[in-house]
């Protein structure tokens, strides 16, 4: 039986979450966050890499809505938009979208005043505004598998803002590149949470 890409999403995240909560339990020291609702903006950075041996920077920002359902343990969407004009001098550009979603595990100890944070995101990767290079011609976009995984450091500025002090994360992509049709980045992000009650 074959399995679509998006039941295949599912049950990786399903696993993630399960694999997380499991982690969770034995972790006494964490102190569990009062928030139910957070959304954080943020400025990204990414090493962009076409083709291996070819890379770029692209800028851009995420939106990131992180829901908190036990303890530490929380379920997160994110959409993320980068865009560069020139790769490497030949006059082509990239824009990149990725709508991802998954776990997240945040560490609060009670002793610091700062929130660590794993997560492992699956979902969608668009590009367009480029040229992409297929068998029989090349197109102008291309859709793909989109896998996230990274963390993070959060410092309270009050009861509601925190500051998104650093995000970095492993950015795994299948465009067609006339080659491998794999792309791995690296996107380095900083911003703000607004936190809900």
């Amino acid at each position: 039986m074959r399995i679509s890409i998006w039941g295949k999403m599912l049950l990786l995240g399903i696993g993630m979450t399960s694999a997380f909560t499991v982690w969770g339990q034995t972790q006494e020291q964490i102190q569990s966050p009062a928030s139910r609702l957070d959304v954080a903006v943020t400025f990204d950075m990414t090493r962009a890499t076409v083709v291996p041996g070819s890379n770029f920077w692209m800028q851009g920002g995420s939106i990131q809505l992180k829901g908190q359902f036990w303890r530490g343990l929380a379920e997160v969407a994110q959409v993320t938009g980068h865009h560069t004009s020139d790769i490497h001098g030949n006059g082509v550009g990239l824009d990149l979208i990725t709508a991802t979603f998954g776990p997240r595990y945040t560490l609060a100890p009670k002793h610091r005043r700062v929130e660590i944070f794993g997560q492992a995101l699956a979902g969608q990767a668009w590009s367009m505004n480029t040229v992409i290079p297929y068998a029989n011609a090349t197109k102008s976009r291309a859709t793909s598998l989109a896998v996230e995984v990274g963390g993070g450091l959060d410092v309270p500025l009050s009861h509601r803002l925190l500051l998104r002090a650093f995000e970095a994360h492993w950015l795994y992509t299948q465009m067609p590149n006339a080659g491998s049709s794999a792309q791995n980045n690296l996107r380095l992000g900083a911003g703000l949470v607004v936190r809900f009650p």
